[in-house]
């Protein structure tokens, strides 16, 4: 049912049939891609750090990479599950979509407060950013459930996403280089559409690298199709199906999105910079893949046995996964107030803890690799606290 339904009206029936069961798996992915997500962010050395904790250069896949868009990805299976949960409480589609302005809006003054911690100079304040991103496909992504809750919409959406962003990027000239693939190399670093776009729209001191932004404006289509397919993925775990044969849906399209993504590379590289369109194909289909076994090892069990039975091992993902938004900027404001802490010209305390380590280990990379996780555990030592008592920041 797509008609507006009045305030005092039962919103959408074909929706409210019951109210959804928590899919346990969505917690423990999330937690486990915040968790990573954490680890990558606060290196303690950036030069020394093993290569499966840095993302790409350019072209290129590492782990790192899989981090940002599992976590949006994640964002679209969430629209729909608490969007159902919303509606079996009574929510009318009105304060729903109320509710999808103001969660927007309060993410991306999240992101600014991220970006300029602790300083907040206006003039080199970075609009772009982590948040900024996911309040943006957030928006755009759980407006459009509301209005049409159907799948095939959501679908040539998609589509039109990925093949529009190619389109851009391979065959539109670049003012003052020329086309790419024929003026100029395919995927130029400064040389392309979405750096050019955003040099246009901000100074230099206003992006991340400058001369470019990997979440800049353009790239923000794909990025979207990325929601999307986990839009897409919620859709579909909400069927009547049995659990077993959502787990084999899943698996199948996180292979087709890994071929598709991976034939796709050879004309339009993977690059998580520019979240070119073979990015979105290859690692949604690894986080597809990644949620499939999740639901298999945490799920499936719990299905047969017809019992929760959390793994203790598995109980600290699941404790970032509830909390995930504030584990994240949490973790984004700590590592900006101790870098920012000079304890003597050239030394700040994030470099200062890492050389403390690097006495200690005479390995520089396991070095950085025991900075990042005593990182992680403090950062999961704060939202323990949170889950204890019961506090849990939703936005």
């Amino acid at each position: 049912m797509t008609t507006m339904s009045a305030p005092s009206e039962t919103p959408w029936p074909s929706l409210t049939a019951a109210r959804p069961g928590r899919l346990l798996s969505l917690d423990f992915l999330r937690g486990l891609t915040i968790a990573f997500m954490i680890l990558v962010n606060n290196n303690g050395s950036e030069v020394y750090a093993y290569w499966p904790l840095k993302h790409a250069a350019w072209n290129g896949f590492t782990p790192t990479d899989l981090v940002f868009p599992t976590f949006l990805f994640l964002v679209g299976i969430s629209t729909v599950f608490s969007s159902a949960s919303r509606i079996a409480q009574g929510a009318t589609r009105q304060s729903l979509l109320l509710h999808v302005v103001r969660r927007s809006v309060i993410l991306f003054l999240l992101g600014l407060v991220v970006n300029s911690f602790p300083f907040f100079n206006l003039h080199t304040m970075r609009f772009y950013g982590v948040l900024p991103r996911i309040a943006i496909c957030y928006l755009i992504v759980a407006s459009l459930y509301l209005v049409s809750p159907g799948w095939r919409g959501k679908v040539a959406l998609a589509v039109a996403a990925l093949v529009g962003y190619w389109i851009l990027m391979r065959f539109v000239p670049v003012p003052g280089y020329g086309v790419p693939g024929r003026d100029i190399p395919l995927l130029d670093h400064d040389a392309n559409l979405t750096a050019w776009l955003d040099r246009q729209i901000f100074s230099a001191s206003h992006l991340y690298e400058r001369t470019r932004d990997p979440e800049g404006l353009l790239s923000t289509i794909p990025a979207l199709a990325t929601a999307l397919l986990g839009l897409l993925t919620g859709i579909w775990l909400r069927t009547q199906r049995k659990l077993t044969q959502k787990v084999s849906g899943v698996a199948i399209a996180g292979f087709t999105g890994l071929l598709l993504g991976g034939l796709w590379n050879f004309t339009f590289p993977i690059n998580k910079k520019l979240w070119t369109s073979s990015y979105v194909l290859f690692a949604g289909g690894l986080s597809l893949l990644l949620l499939a076994l999740c639901l298999a090892i945490v799920d499936l069990p719990e299905k047969k046995s017809g019992k929760q039975d959390r793994s203790r091992l598995l109980t600290p993902f699941f404790i970032f996964g509830t909390n995930a938004i504030a584990a994240y900027v949490f973790s984004e404001l700590l590592a900006a107030a101790i870098a920012s802490i000079r304890l003597q010209p050239g030394l700040n305390l994030q470099q200062y803890c890492y050389q403390l380590i690097a006495r200690l280990v005479p390995n520089p990379a396991f070095a950085s690799l025991l900075y990042s996780l005593l990182f992680v555990v403090v950062c999961w030592l704060f939202v323990a606290a949170l889950y204890r008592r019961k506090i849990f920041l939703k936005v």
